[in-house]
């Protein structure tokens, strides 16, 4: 019974997003139950790519990533896959309509995580929107559920939130991607000689995106607004305790959240700031 393998496709979508991350399964408890299926498929779709990269390095990464994308568009074309996680995202896809072009982003920014390079602005900003934008845009298709105006009003936002996010991941795992996958995401930057300079004028850009974000946050629809919030202010107290850092120090240990400061957080949620105005003045 194809309804069966589905059933199976979406759990092994849940259980790797609860295995690899803790915060974003939190956040997806605080969304409607009709739509955390969805986001659990879009990221373990995003989780899988992201692995192949970053951690199966005794392997063929590039050829598996080659697979991957092959077996992702074949799934795409068909509406099946025998793989459960590429199966679970692709009923997703076809369900909320996502953009195939922005599946193609994605991969493409996974693929420039094969090589060690050294990001100009120009690749640093295509990596940017495929690796964390779309992902963001990708979930907003599910929260908007048809509805176009709506997705194209709060898309700047959506992707202003999911570029935070992936900076203060960059600021977050400095140390790593520096020196156990020699990468150098942020431009014109050397982290031999990581000035205050330096980390002050990428904070700035991340608090300005952050900003950004909560203007499109408190206009989402109710079945996603707390949820949203929740990683948003998780994303938050994480960035304030990497500002607290001197620059000199980033290197020395990685940031995290506690979890008794995570239950603290939940609490937040019950108190989302109102939309200033309503989302149909602003939609032509």
């Amino acid at each position: 019974m194809k309804a069966l393998f589905d059933q199976v496709s979406a759990k092994c979508s849940q259980i790797t997003t609860q295995k690899y991350s803790t915060s974003f399964s939190l956040g997806i408890k605080f969304l409607s139950p009709t739509i955390r299926p969805a986001i659990f498929a879009i990221y373990g779709f995003v989780r899988l790519a992201d692995e192949v990269v970053d951690s199966f390095h005794d392997y063929d990464r590039k050829g598996l990533l080659v697979q991957l994308r092959a077996e992702t568009y074949a799934a795409l074309e068909n509406k099946i896959s025998l793989n459960p996680i590429i199966n679970s995202f692709q009923q997703t896809v076809h369900q909320y309509q996502i953009d195939v072009e922005l599946i193609e982003a994605f991969l493409d920014s996974m693929e420039m995580d094969l090589d060690k390079q050294v990001y100009t602005k120009q690749l640093y900003d295509k990596y940017i929107f495929g690796s964390a934008e779309v992902v963001g845009l990708m979930c907003l298709k599910v929260f908007c559920n048809g509805d176009v105006n709506e997705y194209n009003y709060l898309r700047h936002s959506a992707m202003k939130l999911g570029s935070a996010f992936q900076k203060v991941n960059f600021l977050r795992d400095i140390k790593a991607d520096h020196y156990e996958l020699g990468r150098m995401y942020f431009p014109n930057m050397d982290f031999n000689c990581f000035t205050e300079e330096d980390k002050t004028l990428i904070e700035q850009e991340i608090k300005a995106e952050f900003d950004e974000a909560l203007k499109g946050i408190v206009k989402l629809p109710r079945c996603a607004k707390k949820g949203v919030y929740l990683a948003y202010i998780y994303y938050k107290s994480l960035f304030r305790k990497i500002q607290e850092i001197p620059a000199k120090h980033i290197m020395e240990k990685r940031v995290r959240v506690p979890d008794f400061q995570k239950a603290l957080l939940m609490l937040n949620t019950f108190f989302v700031p109102q939309a200033p105005e309503r989302l149909s003045a602003n939609v032509g």
